[in-house]
């Protein structure tokens, strides 16, 4: 065998093992419903999505003002995350690959930091989430949150570290055991409130506009969801990578956002883990908890070494998964536990955008099907896609409704109207001047 011949059969060694970062996926490596589904049920099953939940539950009449913008948001985000998946799967990419093609080689590292900071937040979100959980249910004292941060924060970053195998295997185990959880809540809590009639009786102690329901309900899990190309470009086929993704975020995220808000309607608070200690269920909380952060704590972390590798065009993803899981720890020690909320609505105006303008250029641009990355010379600046990105992120934030979807939308239509505009001028937005860097 050759050297060039060796060489070559290494290279896509440490390709398989690191999960593709910087290329297609090849049809050796292409999942099927059952594994596809399972992996992006595990990212959606988050505590923090039914703590996003509670909040709504101490806001809103249950039937139907509740149950509305629940069904509503999540059916949204759901259609969102299956156009992207349906994208991955035609293009083999992960978002941030894709972004090469709508912001330029250059301008794609934009995505990459908006992404790869995102993603640490709800590490740190998370890391804190359940040291804080451990030291309140098991009554262990305050001064064990930091060294139960520092030992969470490396302990889940194992599965990312390992790929999609490691992270499949823990959600066949966690996703079972958390929906026993919810089950076993939901029965307690019907029974505490006195059945259906209790439930009508309930006065919201709190008042929470729709639009900003919605964008909590949308924007809880936009960020991931942008992200999820990352597993669903393993679809075997289309029709996989579309309904795993809505199972995964119609459903799954439906079913935690509901999980939260029905807890925190009932006892009108809108932690779930003191709902969870009110209920008696503190030790089958701890043990299914924990395997519920993991899940979405391990896809975390590999979203954030995925955008790190295209940041530095660098294959190396497990380095990236453990760097990224100390940063987490670090900003989960400095008090990312307080600012939940705020993040959310944070995501949900500068995230979708960019959602957005892959959609519009994928179908718009290229006529619903991308070239091989190893046939593409990109221009460093795609303007049109950038262009149309801070626009659309700028109406997000300013106009009235509901942030993500108008971020959604006008990146879409203003992606449309700018390059026509660049056609006409004889400035075609493509991608073919500078050479393309692995």
């Amino acid at each position: 065998m050759s050297e060039d011949t060796c060489n070559t059969l290494n290279s896509k060694d440490i390709q398989d093992k690191e999960d593709f970062p910087l290329g297609e996926v090849p049809d050796s490596a292409r999942k099927g419903l059952w594994s596809l589904s399972v992996v992006l049920l595990g990212f959606t099953f988050f505590t923090s999505t039914m703590w996003a939940g509670g909040s709504l539950g101490i806001s809103y009449k249950f039937w139907p003002d509740l149950i509305f913008v629940m069904l509503l948001g999540n059916l949204l985000l759901g259609i969102y995350v299956a156009i992207l998946g349906y994208i991955a799967f035609k293009s083999r990419l992960n978002t941030v690959l894709m972004c090469r093609f709508c912001f330029g080689d250059f301008g794609s590292k934009w995505p990459d930091l908006v992404f790869g900071l995102t993603q640490i937040g709800w590490y740190a979100w998370g890391t804190a989430m359940i040291a804080f959980m451990f030291t309140e249910l098991v009554g262990f004292s305050d001064s064990f949150s930091i060294p139960l941060m520092i030992f969470f924060g490396f302990f889940f970053c194992w599965t990312a570290y390992k790929g999609f195998k490691g992270l499949e295997i823990l959600a066949a185990v966690a996703v079972p055991m958390m929906l026993i959880l919810i089950i076993w809540s939901f029965i307690i809590a019907t029974r505490d409130v006195g059945g259906f009639a209790g439930l009508a009786k309930i006065v919201p102690i709190e008042t929470m506009t729709f639009g900003t329901a919605l964008t909590i309900v949308f924007g809880t899990f936009v960020s991931g969801g942008t992200q999820a190309t990352n597993w669903s470009r393993f679809a075997n086929s289309a029709s996989i990578a579309v309904w795993a993704s809505l199972f995964a975020f119609f459903l799954g995220n439906g079913l935690m956002i509901f999980a939260g808000a029905y807890g925190g309607y009932v006892y009108q608070e809108p932690d779930i883990v003191r709902v969870l200690a009110i209920q008696g269920l503190w030790l089958p909380a701890i043990i299914m908890l924990l395997l519920n952060v993991w899940t979405t704590q391990g896809n975390t972390i590999y979203n954030f070494s995925v955008a790190g590798c295209n940041l530095f065009r660098s294959d190396k993803r497990r380095y990236f998964s453990i760097g990224g899981a100390a940063l987490g720890t670090l900003l989960a020690i400095l008090g990312m536990y307080e600012l939940l909320i705020p993040f959310i609505i944070l995501l949900g105006t500068v995230i979708p955008p960019i959602g957005g303008v892959i959609m519009a250029d994928f179908f718009i641009n290229h006529k619903g099907r991308y070239p091989k990355l190893s046939e593409v010379k990109f221009k460093k600046f795609n303007f049109v896609g950038i262009t149309a990105y801070v626009l659309a992120a700028l109406i997000a934030n300013f106009s009235p409704g509901v942030a993500p979807i108008n971020g959604v939308i006008s990146a879409v239509i203003l992606y449309a109207i700018i390059n026509k505009i660049f056609i006409y001028s004889g400035h075609p937005q493509n991608h073919e001047i500078t050479q393309f860097k692995m």
